[in-house]
């Protein structure tokens, strides 16, 4: 394997082959290195608004209402995660190429609240993560397609039609997936 193979990457959930939290999920890869890989589920909102998540933390929140955290994953659910464009500096911050960023540093999420944070960001609580190579084996098993990632998808298509979007990436509509997909 290569380190960051998948890196800067989303997942598609392949249909009847993933389920559970996973089904129908896009996954951006942030990190993939020889331990394994990490990444944030972004097409799947909490009930639990930006807003509200901010105010719980005793942060000022001039932010709308309606603006979701999402779901990011089963790991450590307790713990927020920001993808945003790279700009600012932040305590905590990983380049993840493409002109994106992950922060998990109270410094972005109290700019952000008063207005000054960068200007496009995801907020997850959790993330998803593979050990060592056991997102490669997923890959073989046929439960995930790639694609490079798109920033437009991430913050600029609506959370309903992520899914679909991202398979437009690869040439693909989504009526044409199958989990019954083979080996050549």
């Amino acid at each position: 394997m290569s380190d960051g193979l998948f890196r800067n990457q989303f997942l598609l959930a392949m249909p009847g082959r993933v389920g559970g939290d996973f089904a129908d999920s896009v996954t951006f890869i942030a990190e993939h290195n020889a331990d394994g890989a990490m990444g944030l589920v972004i097409n799947k909102p909490s009930d639990l608004s930006v807003r509200d998540m901010l105010a719980h933390m005793d942060i000022e929140a001039h932010v709308s209402a309606e603006q979701p955290v999402f779901w990011g994953g089963p790991v450590q659910t307790e713990r927020g995660f920001v993808l945003h464009r790279d700009e600012g500096k932040w305590e905590s911050t990983l380049k993840v190429g493409g002109g994106l960023a992950l922060t998990t540093s109270r410094d972005i999420l109290e700019a952000i609240g008063n207005g000054f944070g960068p200007s496009d960001y995801l907020i997850t609580l959790g993330y998803a993560g593979w050990g060592d190579g056991q997102l490669e084996g997923e890959m073989l098993a046929n439960s995930w397609l790639n694609t490079p990632a798109s920033d437009q998808i991430i913050f600029d298509t609506p959370v309903e039609t992520r899914w679909a979007a991202a398979a437009r990436l690869l040439g693909v509509e989504a009526h044409q997936l199958s989990g019954l997909i083979g080996h050549a």
